[in-house]
């Protein structure tokens, strides 16, 4: 008896210890921290595992580096088109635009987003077509690859991209394989000596200490980027693996979107990828002009937008709630995952209240239940503001897009959650074009077709077991 009363009141003591760490001693978002202390108080010793896995902070050190070359030739843009912006100079090819300037200003400010107008965007929606012409741009390639996926899958698309990567290694073009240690955990040590064996350039984000024991759940690089020669640069949804290709029984046939981009915009994604790679490798990437060999064509504009815990800005969400302010006519949004926290929440209820014409589109199953439970929850938020929602029926929906007014649009890699705003590393393409905005507005509408409605009345009728599930999961979902 005596043994039991002591151990509970050192639970209770080491609880309070760490409920005053975490409100005290960490800089925590409020929802977060009450999350945090719920589990703490339930579950006191499987709170306290949980939290040294998933909700320790990430260090306040400054993770990404680069050469002073390369640094001084991004900040001498940025505040270049500051300026310009401040002094009503800017030069712009579709003068339309001009009126979402207070966006890309915002872009500027808080990411260094440089602006690019000449760019051509090509949109894939389906797998086997993404990957048939990201692999074309591989056999084309004569100078470097560079690829960063949050998966990377030993399966046979895993297998036929690294057979070509092999190929151009042995031909002299330099391949770098950045991967997500946590998404990618089933990549096999073999795979991995295969592609180093021929010269192929292969690190891990953030990789364990002890090998196949990653602790750090949070903090993962989600980012999925591809860039050929400096020339061609891919950014989107699709990560390397046959599901992808919906040849996956649970998800069925994958619908997601990814860009293929030719342009200046492309000097953007390369920047990045080579602040990533230098965070994760030993033989840091500097600065040459091989690197950066776009080719200006088209005239699209682009802003290549990164966000991640090293920043306290969530620039990609801040890049949302501006668009949604901007809204006059509509709003269109395809998310996996909808679990928007109080200021984005707001934003689309007050902009479906003015009468904007707001739509969500969501899948039809979860691939991380309390996630899938966690949206359920935060639909009917936007379903009492006279939102339209829609539940796809095609397989998974795995897209990131929001669309306004047929004029500005983001694609990328940033769901509608915390944990895309505040714990993965994400990176959008915000683009401001009618035509681009158009193709996805289209892209939308088709997918209604192969959509559901959840209206006000069909949802009303969920059942007590499934309302449980939601109101668990919208309690924890910061943490989610």
């Amino acid at each position: 008896m005596e043994a039991y009363t002591f151990l509970l009141g050192f639970i209770i003591i080491f609880n309070i210890i760490l409920g005053f760490s975490i409100i005290f001693l960490e800089k925590k978002n409020a929802s977060s921290v009450w999350a945090w202390l719920m589990v703490l108080l339930f579950i006191p010793i499987a709170g306290f595992i949980f939290y040294l896995i998933f909700g320790r902070p990430i260090s306040n050190k400054r993770i990404f580096t680069w050469d002073t070359k390369s640094r001084l030739g991004v900040k001498s843009a940025v505040d270049y088109q500051m300026r310009a912006l401040r002094e009503g100079s800017f030069k712009y090819k579709h003068e339309e635009i001009a009126k979402y300037e207070n966006l890309f200003y915002l872009h500027l400010r808080n990411d260094d987003a440089i602006f690019t107008h000449d760019n051509d965007v090509d949109i894939y929606t389906d797998g086997a077509a993404k990957f048939d012409a990201l692999i074309q741009d591989i056999q084309h390639a004569t100078n470097h690859i560079h690829l960063l996926y949050y998966i990377i899958r030993d399966d046979q698309l895993g297998q036929r991209i690294a057979d070509e990567l092999i190929k151009k290694a042995k031909e002299g073009v330099e391949v770098r394989i950045l991967y997500d240690d946590m998404g990618s955990r089933s990549l096999k040590s073999k795979s991995i000596k295969r592609l180093r064996s021929v010269g192929i350039l292969v690190e891990a984000f953030f990789p364990p200490k002890i090998a196949k024991l990653n602790f750090k759940i949070n903090y993962r690089n989600h980012r999925k980027l591809a860039i050929i020669d400096g020339k061609v640069g891919y950014i989107g949804g699709f990560n390397i693996g046959d599901e992808y290709l919906g040849k996956k029984k649970k998800f069925g046939y994958w619908r997601d979107t990814h860009l293929r981009i030719y342009g200046d915009a492309v000097r953007n994604m390369q920047t990045r990828f080579i602040l990533d790679w230098n965070q994760a490798s030993r033989n840091d990437i500097l600065y040459e002009e091989r690197f950066y060999d776009a080719v200006p064509s088209g005239d699209v504009g682009i802003q290549i937008v990164s966000s991640g815990p090293d920043s306290e800005l969530e620039q990609i969400k801040q890049g949302y709630i501006k668009m949604i302010m901007e809204a006059k006519d509509y709003i269109y949004i395809q998310t996996p995952y909808f679990i928007p926290d109080e200021s984005l929440r707001d934003a689309l209820r007050i902009a479906a209240a003015s009468g904007v014409d707001v739509k969500l589109m969501i899948p039809n199953k979860p691939d991380h239940p309390f996630v899938y439970w966690a949206t359920l929850s935060s639909v009917g938020d936007l379903l009492k503001a006279g939102a339209d929602v829609y539940i796809y029926q095609n397989g998974f929906l795995h897209a990131k897009t929001i669309v306004v007014d047929g004029n500005i649009s983001s694609v990328g890699t940033a769901n509608i959650d915390v944990r895309s705003f505040r714990l993965n590393f994400e990176i959008n393409a915000f683009l401001y074009d009618k035509e681009v905005t158009q193709r996805l507005v289209d892209l939308f509408n088709e997918d209604i077709l192969l959509s559901t409605q959840m209206t006000p009345k069909l949802y009303s009728k969920r059942s007590l077991g499934i309302r449980f599930k939601e109101s668990v999961s919208h309690l924890i979902s910061p943490i989610l």
